[in-house]
């Protein structure tokens, strides 16, 4: 097969689909790899090393797709790369389309393959989600403490607090990959963490394994009674290729301290508060009753070393799957991909999305063959 791996062209994505040894591994078994020029840059793998491998250069994004069979990416295609996409390709990346009826349009339209790190799922988990879910975790509670600062329009609380001085609090809400990860670093740096989760097993396991953090049950009653008492909200709820729940309204927003932060780790699939709206790295924040909100939808390109290695983990062994069998074939012998298929011959192909956006559904079993 040929795999083309594009430079991703979302604001401020640094991160790559593919690190040099894995292309290395895919030309090994035969197949050719096509990497668009600088694409490895930002995650500090430069053209030669993809060179070294066996990988081929190529000088245009265009190219890379026209000369493709399968797209590895790391983000959603923005419009110029649905462009290029046709019946022929099979695309592998995030795609969190319940967040966007018109790229889910517009991306069935063109009739490609288009499967979902995010909803591929195995034995309960989401494999493919969990490593930039653990980055965003950890990355929320920092990037909250930030921006709590005066200078960055919070509230002037030190999340760790000093000796005669409380420290800050913090509300994780869900207590699911992104939550932990999020509550561990909060409680780490000395912070007074709340997690709001609805699985009592679960809460026994966080009450067990987390020192520092406390579980309430999440309901709104609950919700609404923490939300005056926090300086930091990090939103951390998943509902698997489905819009997240609209758990903080208006009103809520209104009884936080001015000054108060949210972090909405959600927002990749709509967010978990009403006022959520995606932002960039270039201009991550904005203010609403008088709360500071970071809402960036590519949370882990800020790290993207890390983020693509961790990425590179665990996409590698079903990018290599479906190159040597196709998407047919792989999903026979591993029948968790059909749940990652989310559009497939101009069809939405996945029943979260498609109810998310009044879109019919077409069961991706019936399209095989």
């Amino acid at each position: 097969m040929i795999i083309g791996v594009p430079k991703e062209v979302k604001n401020q994505e640094h991160r790559v689909a593919m690190i040099p040894s894995s292309a290395g591994e895919l030309v090994s078994r035969g197949h050719q790899v096509l990497v668009e020029k600088g694409a490895g840059i930002g995650a500090s793998y430069n053209d030669s090393l993809y060179e070294t491998v066996g990988a081929r250069i190529i000088d245009s994004a265009e190219k890379v797709f026209s000369e493709s069979e399968m797209i590895v990416k790391v983000k959603e295609p923005q419009p110029s790369e649905v462009a290029m996409l046709n019946e022929q390709h099979t695309l592998f990346t995030y795609l969190h389309l319940a967040a966007d009826k018109a790229l889910t349009e517009s991306l069935a339209a063109t009739g490609a393959t288009a499967i979902a790190y995010e909803t591929i799922e195995v034995n309960g988990r989401l494999p493919l989600l969990e490593p930039m879910s653990e980055i965003a975790g950890r990355m929320s509670a920092i990037v909250g403490s930030y921006h709590l600062a005066n200078h960055r329009k919070g509230r002037g609380i030190l999340l760790g607090g000093v000796p005669g001085v409380a420290p800050g609090r913090v509300l994780v809400i869900g207590g699911g990959t992104a939550g932990v990860n999020a509550a561990r670093v909060a409680a780490g740096i000395g912070a007074d963490v709340t997690i709001l989760e609805v699985d009592f097993d679960r809460m026994r396991f966080l009450d067990i394994t987390m020192e520092g953090a406390h579980t309430v049950y999440s309901n709104e009653a609950n919700l609404a009674e923490l939300l005056p008492r926090v300086d930091l909200v990090i939103g951390a709820v998943l509902v698997p290729g489905a819009k997240a729940p609209k758990l903080i309204t208006r009103e809520m927003l209104r009884m936080m301290q001015p000054g108060s932060v949210l972090v909405d780790i959600a927002v990749d699939q709509g967010g978990c508060a009403e006022t959520t709206r995606p932002t960039t790295h270039d201009n991550p924040t904005y203010i609403e009753e008088n709360v500071l909100h970071y809402c960036v939808a590519n949370m882990p390109g800020a790290y993207a070393r890390t983020a693509t290695q961790a990425l590179d983990n665990n996409t590698q062994r079903w990018t290599m799957m479906i190159a040597e069998m196709g998407v047919e074939a792989a999903a026979a012998s591993r029948p968790e991909l059909i749940s990652g298929i989310n559009c497939m011959r101009g069809n939405v192909t996945y029943e979260a999305v498609a109810k998310a956006h009044d879109i019919p559904y077409v069961n991706p079993l019936d399209l095989f063959g």
